[in-house]
């Protein structure tokens, strides 16, 4: 009972970073005053940093089992099955997350599955949610064309992948061992995805 009362306090504190922390940073989001602004700039300081590991693999594995939206069982094995896959981390109220997503759901359609694929988790909707609440995620989905696959956050994948999560949307570029080669802070245009996809391709 602790650890659950301490995972659902844990959640809610990523809720409400996130939810401050929702923004375009590429394209410099729109704020009303001097601490959106403020998150911003430290946003911005984080993709550059990101960026500046660009190519580099860190030594873990990264390891989770969890559920998809229709509450499918799956595990940190399905990156063995293509050569590299796009972890976007996206949340229901983002508008940024929701703006790329027509995008993202282009690209998810145009590489062969053996190459290249997207997975989508919903940072604001855990496993086991009120069935009211999947239903306007998957409308969500539905919306923005975005047919991939899309995970429910729980504890596995928080501990395995959005403990330095600051702000959604937050993009991670995992290869076929499930090693993270490239972090992306903030939303981009199909155009930049693309450039940046076949280039880690390459060197694969």
């Amino acid at each position: 009972m602790k650890k659950s009362i301490k995972i659902w306090l844990l959640l809610l504190v990523m809720a409400t970073i996130w939810l401050s922390g929702c923004g375009e940073v590429s394209g410099g989001a729109r704020t009303g005053d001097d601490s959106a602004r403020e998150m911003e700039s430290s946003l911005e300081q984080e993709a550059e940093s990101a960026s500046d590991l660009e190519g580099e693999e860190v030594s873990s594995q990264i390891e989770f089992e969890g559920q998809d939206i229709e509450g499918n069982e799956v595990s940190s094995t399905v990156f063995s099955e293509t050569k590299l896959t796009m972890v976007n981390v996206w949340a229901t109220y983002c508008n940024p997350c929701l703006s790329e997503m027509p995008g993202l759901g282009e690209l998810a359609g145009e590489y062969d599955l053996g190459e290249f694929q997207i997975i989508g988790i919903i940072s604001d909707v855990q496993a086991g949610a009120d069935q009211k609440t999947i239903d306007y995620a998957k409308e969500l989905i539905e919306q923005t064309g975005a047919d991939y696959l899309h995970l429910l956050l729980n504890e596995s994948l928080y501990y395995a992948l959005l403990t330095d999560v600051t702000a959604v949307p937050t993009t991670f570029f995992v290869d076929q061992d499930g090693r993270i080669l490239d972090t992306v802070v903030g939303s981009m245009e199909k155009s930049a995805w693309e450039e940046k996809i076949n280039a880690l391709l390459e060197e694969q």
